[in-house]
């Protein structure tokens, strides 16, 4: 026993170690936050301010990592199949948690069952916009332009959103359009401003620094009423008559399905914590940024009334699964 009692001294003191380490309280080490979509698009931006803000209620980093394609559902997939432990988090839309079921014939994931909600954090309208060389001054002219010609007019893709918003209009103007898909939505833009391609509609991140510097004109928000941001622009149903159309982008947190309630728990409080603070609601006013700190069990009806929502968004968008 004599010779024995140095091992069994260094076993226990690696199992009182690893004792120790399960014990920490969570987070105990980074967190990663998916972003299913490119650098520099609104989910993008405003998903690392609410990483940022989150770091420093949790105190441990968050890392965000893009992982853009398939209207999202790349990102998400990734985050769908991550151990359930709160170390993997999605940055979400209403691509990724709405309308994806809509959109494609199978998605490699439930998109219903696999994603435990954490918390909302806002919203944005969009701006429908087209290159400088269009001769349409308004969205009137715009459709009516589209009328004269069917299917001439391009307008440009890279989400479910900009996707949907387009083809709304596009079915309650009565016009066709030809749809040109893109990776990312500054992709869109820089063929936009090129000239590319002659329409397109995006969150006010990616569209207002280029409408204000003359770049593209703009023609309309796709939110009910005009926004502060932009007030010189008409909303959708101004600009042509209409008294239904409403389109807006919003954001929220998601964790893999099975994530421990306490968890969830810490992460609503952070996620809350970043929508109430001053320097986030300042920092994204200028781009129509509404927030709205909530609990996980509001995220979930949200997600289930914005799935339904969107799935007759898209079918009376005659949009076709892929």
């Amino acid at each position: 026993m004599r010779f024995a009692s140095p091992w069994f001294a260094v076993l226990s003191g690696a199992l009182l170690c690893s004792s120790v380490a399960l014990a920490q309280p969570y987070p105990n080490k980074p967190i990663k936050a998916i972003v299913p979509f490119a650098a520099g698009s609104a989910t993008d931006q405003i998903g690392r301010a609410f990483a940022a803000k989150m770091s420093e209620t949790l105190g441990q980093t968050i890392v965000v990592e893009n992982k853009a394609g398939v209207n999202g559902m790349l990102g998400a997939d990734v985050v769908a199949k991550a151990a359930p432990d709160g170390y993997t988090l999605l940055i979400g839309t209403n691509s990724t948690n709405a309308a994806l079921k809509s959109l494609m014939k199978k998605l490699p994931y439930d998109q219903d069952s696999a994603f435990a909600p954490v918390g909302y954090m806002g919203s944005v309208p969009l701006i429908i916009a087209v290159n400088n060389d269009v001769p349409a001054r308004t969205l009137r002219e715009f459709v009516d332009l589209a009328k004269a010609k069917p299917t001439f007019v391009t307008f440009a893709s890279a989400s479910t959103s900009q996707l949907v918003s387009s083809e709304m209009m596009a079915g309650m103007a009565g016009i066709q359009m030809t749809n040109v898909p893109y990776k990312s939505g500054p992709a869109a833009m820089t063929d936009l401003i090129g000239g590319q391609v002659m329409m397109f509609s995006a969150d006010f991140a990616v569209m207002l620094p280029q409408v204000k510097g003359g770049k593209i004109r703009g023609l309309a928000v796709t939110s009910t009423r005009r926004s502060p941001a932009i007030p010189e622009l008409p909303s959708v149903n101004e600009a042509l008559g209409l008294k239904d159309y409403e389109l807006i982008a919003y954001f929220a947190f998601f964790a893999p399905a099975g994530t421990p309630p306490e968890i969830i728990g810490k992460l609503n409080q952070a996620v809350n914590a970043a929508a109430q603070s001053k320097e986030i609601q300042e920092k994204f006013a200028s781009i129509g940024f509404a927030v709205e700190p909530g609990t996980p069990d509001a995220l979930a009806q949200r997600s289930r009334l914005e799935t339904a929502k969107w799935a007759k968004a898209i079918r009376d968008a005659r949009i076709e699964p892929q």
